[in-house]
């Protein structure tokens, strides 16, 4: 009997620098409630990912899967590139 680790956690987002090797850091953006007036604010988290491959760019759209940690403060893996970036 083996057991089920369930649904791997995953986020979406836009991919601001490719610089390092192995490495992008990733703008994840989400929208909450202003808790008292209740207006829709825009709130966003920067995320490094393991790219193993190197294919992303600046401008992708990927989806990234939580992993164990493979350094300091990289805890997230590319999963897939969702949309590619128009190159310039």
């Amino acid at each position: 009997m083996t057991a089920s680790r369930g649904r791997a956690r995953t986020l979406e987002g836009v991919v601001v620098s490719d610089k390092m090797e192995k490495t992008i850091v990733v703008k994840v953006e989400r929208l909450v409630q202003h808790p008292l007036y209740k207006k829709t604010i825009r709130r966003s988290k920067k995320y490094k990912a393991h790219d193993e491959t190197n294919a992303c760019r600046e401008g992708d759209r990927v989806l990234l899967t939580a992993c164990r940690p493979l350094a300091k403060d990289k805890h997230w893996r590319v999963s897939q590139v969702l949309k590619r970036a128009a190159e310039a």
